[in-house]
């Protein structure tokens, strides 16, 4: 099945943007300093989230498990893309890149379903508020998340062994930053229907099943706020879900347009663009987006600073 550069022994090298030379120096700078503040702001929300007992809820954990994806999402890959772009080397062992694939399909369908379970969890909240708390069992929230990983996983070990395993002859110019499945599928030597097919059939359940039923959970959350007579209910509602619905489109918006044509060579400049997005710009957003329109969050942070420095003065 392999040739000589694609045995367990072998080495990719990773393209990635090394067509535009000029941009590499400009998107090293970018992109550090994008993921030390992913890195500090998905830290952020996890240590508020477990820290603060006010938000000892079940929004708040499944958003530090949002957090938790998006800080493993990033790691997987953008440290490699730091290293390819500020030096000659662009290399990457077997290994590396199947580990990459594995991880970034395996927490790419993850985080689908964990946004759907977000949805369900609103719902309930807002469509059910009376009953959240016996609904939201921590025992339920545990089990979501769990079948979540699963799935995901699930996924992960369905595909990346096939798309590895696809002959290459002897081709290991992988025309992408890191070792994303359209990427692998497009250097292979052999008829790739088959496998895109597959993909198409798995992207719709692990992609377009979660999003048809976030889709439906927001056409009944937004039903039930337009007939809230508080205002000021009307006004927390529209921001707790109108943050997570923004986190959703950013995340699904991308993913659908890489993932729904995966032997797609027509605009590979474009995809490798995307994914970047998907990869940094949309976990670096996330915990902005969940902070600044969340007075809960930005109340804990507070009380957190203000303990931290009362401590320091004793």
């Amino acid at each position: 099945m392999f040739g000589t550069n694609d045995s367990s022994h072998g080495r990719f090298t990773l393209l990635g943007f090394s067509e535009h030379p000029h941009l590499e120096r400009i998107l090293f700078g970018i992109i550090l300093v994008a993921y030390l503040l992913t890195l500090v702001g998905n830290t952020t929300i996890i240590l508020v989230s477990r820290l603060d007992p006010h938000l000892h809820t079940p929004m708040y954990y499944f958003l530090t498990h949002l957090s938790f994806l998006d800080l493993t999402f990033t790691t997987s890959s953008i440290p490699q893309l730091l290293y390819n772009l500020h030096g000659p080397d662009k290399t990457i062992s077997f290994m590396g890149c199947a580990l990459q694939l594995f991880l970034f399909l395996g927490l790419g369908g993850v985080e689908c379903l964990l946004l759907a379970v977000m949805a369900y969890d609103r719902f309930v909240a807002v469509c059910k508020p009376l009953h959240y708390m016996v609904i939201m069992s921590p025992r339920l929230c545990l089990g979501l998340v769990l079948v979540a990983w699963v799935c995901g996983v699930a996924n992960s070990l369905a595909m990346s062994p096939v798309t590895l395993l696809l002959p290459r002859c002897e081709h290991h110019h992988v025309d992408h930053y890191l070792c994303e499945m359209p990427a692998l599928i497009r250097m292979a030597c052999v008829n790739t229907v088959p496998i895109e097919g597959t993909v198409f059939v798995l992207a719709v359940v692990i992609v377009l099943s979660p999003l048809a039923f976030i889709l439906v959970s927001y056409s009944y959350i937004v039903r039930a706020v337009l007939q809230m007579r508080s205002a000021l209910g009307m006004k927390k509602a529209f921001n707790t879900c109108g943050s997570h619905l923004t986190v959703v489109l950013l995340f699904y918006g991308n993913i659908i347009y890489i993932y729904m044509q995966p032997g797609n060579s027509s605009s590979q400049d474009q995809g490798k663009f995307l994914t970047l997005f998907y990869n940094i710009v949309t976990p670096l957003l996330n915990p902005l987006i969940y902070t600044l329109r969340n007075k809960e969050v930005k109340g804990a942070l507070r009380r957190l600073l203000l303990g931290m420095r009362e401590a320091g003065k004793e």
